[in-house]
Order: C-alpha cells, then structure tokens, then sequence
C-alpha cells in the first residue's frame, strides 16, 4: 500500500504494537472499554481510542500536545492519532468490538481533503485486518468551523460506511436540534454535566427523558465519566444504552490486557468495579473530581 500521512510517522515494535512521532513527542495509544447494559449485566462492546503523548520519557498531557501544535499541522497530526490507533486496536482489541475514534471536523472544510483524510483510513483499515463497520467515528455538534462544515464532514464519514457518534452532548452550546439534523447512530452524554444532572431528582428525571427521546429515534446513548457505583447504578436506571468510566476499567496503554473481553464475559452491574478489566490507568490517566453523592432520583 502506499505511504500515508499517518503512517509515515508510525515505528512498529517488537511485541507488534505500533508507536508514533510527532518532534519532540512519542506517541502511544491507550484504549479504555465501553460497556453496554444487558440484563442486570455488563459486557464489553467497544473501546475509545486515546493518544498518551510522552517527551523525553515522561508522560504529556493531551491537551498541552494539541495546544503546542501549528493549526496548520492538525489535520496531519489528525491522521497519525487515528492511524496509530487503528494498527494498535488490530494487535490488541477482540476482533468484535467496536472501535470509537475521534475527528475535529473543523480540520475538514473541504470534501475533497475529508474524501482524501478517509480514503487513507480505509487504506490504514485493511493493514491492521479492521472491518470498517466497527469503527464509530465521533465528533462534537458544537465548536465545529460551522454547520455546513460539520454536516457536509458527518455525510463523508457515512459514505464510507462508518457510524457516528455526536461527543460532548451536553457541554456548552448543545442542541438538541442538531442532533435530529445529524441523525447519529451514537450520543456521548458530557461526563460533568449528566453528574450534575444526576444530583437531583428533577435533573434525574430530565436526564431519563432524553434518553429515552434518543433512543426511540434510534440512537444509542453513552454515559461518559462514571467514576463512582451510585452513577452507575443510576446510568441503568436512566435506560442508557452504555457506559464508560474509570468505575469500569481505566484507560491501558497498548499493548492491552483487553483481549480477555469476549462475547461471553460478562459483569454483573452491581459488581461491576470488581469484575470488570484491571484497572490499570496510563501515566497521564488522572480521574477527574468526583462530585458527590447519590441524591438522584
């Protein structure tokens, strides 16, 4: 195949695992588990692909990474974090889960260079033996160039027969609207803001509304951050479809321990924190604030 952006800057290692370089910065993938409800029990139906940048040895934050490189990088710095964590989800993830990758659609103004970006995946795809229908390809509705942006970017995404899944909903200008316009296959709900909606019983119950609105439309739903066993237990209770957080399973650097998950591992919901994948956080994996206790519903 030929040379891709992404792959130009990608070192395989010995144990079949695939790091990256950026300057100054190596990059590693990190992969954390998202579970689905089923039954009163949990099971591993995919897994979020998250870069780990580390200078001189020592682990960066993602966010310093991303802040420090030139707009006019992004979109090449884009295909290397995706590509990098393609190969590694070839090595190390079960060979039916489900794979989330991010994408800033703002780097995508034209069809042309989105064509292009995707065409590359796809060719990134058939090296690391990855089915395209696994990959669910997430992007935020708001901070997006623009509307006409986002939306001529997420009908890209569906010509080549990837999923989408809308991230953040909830943080900072969401709209609901926008999200019928879209018509994603998946809803990532903002971690902080269902907490705060989980600490009261008014706020519980709006939370369950809208999921329940999403999920007669089709669409899947996802509780991000859940850090503590009373907002998993409230997450079931509310009818969301998934769940990803560090009561679960922490992010691992690949290569992961993640292929002991298959069809037929499953967790009770109540058990979950003690059953589920060693919880074993990358250097730069911090929990964010817990925000207290259970008051919902």
């Amino acid at each position: 195949m030929s040379r891709s952006i992404g792959l130009a800057h990608i070192i395989r290692q010995d144990d079949g695992t695939s790091t990256g370089v950026w300057g100054i910065y190596t990059l590693q993938s990190a992969f954390q588990p998202i579970f689905a409800f089923n039954e009163g029990k949990l099971s591993v139906v995919a897994f979020e692909g998250l870069i780990r940048p580390f200078r001189d040895g020592e682990p960066q934050s993602p966010t310093n990474f991303f802040s420090t490189c030139p707009a006019a990088d992004r979109l090449h710095i884009e295909a290397l974090t995706r590509t990098l964590h393609l190969l590694n989800a070839g090595v190390c993830l079960p060979q039916e889960a489900s794979i989330f990758v991010n994408f800033d659609p703002s780097v995508f103004t034209e069809r042309t260079v989105a064509d292009g970006a995707l065409r590359e995946m796809r060719l990134v795809l058939h090296e690391a033996g990855i089915d395209p229908r696994r990959i669910v390809c997430e992007v935020t509705e708001q901070r997006s160039a623009s509307q006409e942006t986002l939306h001529n970017f997420v009908a890209a995404l569906r010509a080549n027969g990837f999923r989408i899944a809308v991230d953040d909903y909830g943080a900072d200008d969401s709209d609901i609207n926008r999200i019928k316009e879209l018509k994603p296959d998946i809803v990532k709900f903002d971690a902080y803001w269902i907490t705060q909606l989980m600490e009261s019983g008014a706020g519980f119950a709006l939370l369950t509304t809208m999921v329940k609105s999403f999920e007669e439309q089709g669409i899947r739903t996802v509780f991000e951050g859940i850090e503590e066993s009373w907002q998993l237990e409230l997450a079931e209770k509310s009818g969301a479809s998934m769940v990803q957080g560090f009561v679960l399973a922490r992010p691992e650097l690949a290569p992961t321990s993640f292929r002991v998950f298959d069809k037929t591992r499953q967790a009770p919901v109540a058990a979950a924190a003690d059953t589920a994948a060693p919880a074993v956080a990358t250097p730069s994996a911090r929990p964010v604030k817990a925000f207290g206790r259970r008051v919902a519903p």
